[in-house]
């Protein structure tokens, strides 16, 4: 069974939005499983303290890597081989393809930092993997946990009706995905491209095609640049 492990100061956040939808009904099922590990229960001292003041000054506060490490040591004892990661925005971007990579394997511990961050010193003694969902700021890393968990789960065998909706999709082939229609047939003078109900299945998947190719040119130029380079070499390797 597929399992993430969360290391939060916030356990009630979890499992949160995971508990609810596609991923709900997979964690009832049994299909995947997730638990908190809190550091304050790992802290030495009677406040139970998480955080000390930043080594050469300034304002916020630092997670310490005493108390974390020793979470981290209880979310994932020895033997355990699932990928160590710490939600930050300085971290590796979350893409698709990592999304896939980690949801093929036995699941993720996940570290949430909070207040002005985790001491740098964790990242080398526990061997994480720093993973950015996007370009902002956070309050803390749950956020960003639950969106790296709820990729990786709709992915997982069974959990998706269909085989095909986690392929045809945004990503899935380096391009956005295209326009999707349902009933009415008309909608305020707006139609359903005569295309997609034409039942020329062919002519649907061409047309399809190519509007997530202008989808991705217009909104990410830069999918778009990494999508016509592969598309190039892999041109160049068939000749």
């Amino acid at each position: 069974m597929w399992r993430a492990s969360v290391v939060t100061i916030f356990p009630e956040m979890f499992p949160g939005p995971l508990g609810v939808s596609l991923a709900g009904r997979a964690l009832g099922a049994g299909q995947w499983g997730i638990e908190t590990v809190d550091p304050r229960d790992h802290a030495t001292d009677r406040h139970r303290s998480v955080d000390d003041t930043p080594a050469g000054g300034g304002p916020g506060m630092v997670m310490r890597v005493d108390v974390l490490a020793r979470a981290v040591d209880a979310a994932a004892p020895p033997g355990d081989s699932r990928p160590r990661l710490l939600m930050t925005p300085r971290g590796r971007p979350l893409t698709q393809a990592l999304v896939r990579e980690l949801a093929a394997g036995e699941g993720v511990v996940v570290v949430c930092g909070r207040f002005e961050g985790v001491d740098e010193r964790l990242v080398a003694a526990r061997g994480l993997t720093e993973v950015s969902v996007a370009d902002v700021v956070l309050s803390g890393g749950e956020i960003g946990a639950l969106v790296l968990i709820d990729a990786c789960v709709r992915l997982l065998p069974g959990v998706m009706g269909h085989p095909e909706s986690g392929t045809e999709e945004s990503f899935s082939a380096g391009l956005l995905e295209y326009p999707q229609y349902t009933r009415p047939q008309h909608f305020e003078g707006l139609g359903i491209p005569d295309v997609l109900t034409s039942g020329d299945h062919a002519r649907v998947a061409a047309w399809r095609h190519a509007q997530a190719e202008v989808a991705t040119r217009e909104r990410r130029p830069d999918l778009w640049a990494a999508y016509r380079a592969a598309h190039d070499s892999s041109a160049t390797e068939k000749e």
